[in-house]
């Protein structure tokens, strides 16, 4: 992602902290294009010394991966998981000029219209959110490709989209205002962002519950000492209370992991959005 984007936010946040505790600079350099391809790959290629890291979001570690006939690495072979570093919801929401008012008002009103039916999403991520709902609920509707998150939202308070899963703090702030309907939001609680929106498990579809993430990987072979030093230091980054405050105000959960708890979470993140793409017929990229 590029400079001044929500990885590289994370990045410098967390990379600034962890050159403190581990005594030498840390420098977030910005390797953009081809989805993440660029950057994971050249991460992948990289001296297995723990001098080179990858901050990598699911979207590059499991979507990427999933749809692309390109990649030239394996996201869990070419990798040594080192810790969890952020995770964060989607919010399932709706024009507020809609007459939907709950989740199982929409599948009913999406299955009574499927030809208007429709959603949208800026990138493979958002894709694979809403395929997903569409897939447990057996609702129709085709996907709508938008360049950014901000389209997205401004196509479903013109009424032009039904229906989407986005990001809770492009969202929040058109919820508050009455311009979007909040129906549900992805999370296993409620979020303190939206005290008021109930979760997919409360309004009775627990299956589309899921949190989105990134995690810190380094080149397969790095020694497990050094994997283990790194992961340790940054788990007490992670814990300081203004990292917790400022990945907050950015609508994340600081969320550290073990190395072996992050590897098994690629796995199973790429078997359950793997079987989301082939049940929906999610097309492959070239």
């Amino acid at each position: 992602q590029g400079a001044g984007g929500g990885m590289d936010t994370i990045a410098r946040l967390v990379g600034q902290r962890l050159a403190g505790n581990l005594g030498q600079p840390v420098i977030v350099e910005n390797r953009t294009g081809a989805g993440g391809m660029i950057a994971t790959e050249a991460v992948a290629r990289a001296p297995a010394d723990g001098h080179t890291l990858l901050l990598g979001p699911i979207g590059n570690m499991v979507f990427t991966p999933i749809l692309s006939q390109r990649m030239r690495i394996s996201t869990t072979a070419d990798f040594a998981p080192v810790s969890l570093v952020a995770s964060f919801p989607l919010v399932l929401v709706v024009s507020a000029n809609q007459p939907i008012g709950s989740v199982n008002e929409l599948v009913a009103w999406m299955k009574a219209h499927p030809s208007k039916a429709n959603f949208g999403g800026s990138g493979p991520a958002f894709r694979f959110a809403n395929e997903l709902f569409k897939v447990k609920t057996g609702a129709p509707g085709e996907f709508v490709q938008y360049k950014s998150m901000s389209e997205t939202i401004t196509a479903l308070i013109a009424g032009d989209l039904i229906m989407s899963m986005v990001d809770t703090g492009p969202a929040t702030p058109q919820i508050a205002s009455g311009r979007l309907r909040a129906l549900a939001v992805t999370s296993p609680a409620r979020l303190p962002a939206l005290p008021d929106v109930p979760t997919m498990a409360e309004v009775g579809f627990a299956d589309i519950g899921f949190r989105f993430w990134t995690g810190l990987f380094a080149p397969a072979g790095t020694p497990a000492s050094v994997v283990m030093r790194l992961g340790n230091e940054l788990g007490r980054v992670l814990a300081l209370d203004e990292v917790k405050t400022q990945l907050a105000a950015l609508q994340v959960e600081a969320t550290a992991s073990s190395p072996e708890e992050l590897g098994r979470l690629v796995q199973s993140e790429l078997q359950r959005w793997g079987q989301v793409a082939e049940t929906a017929r999610i097309p492959k990229t070239d």
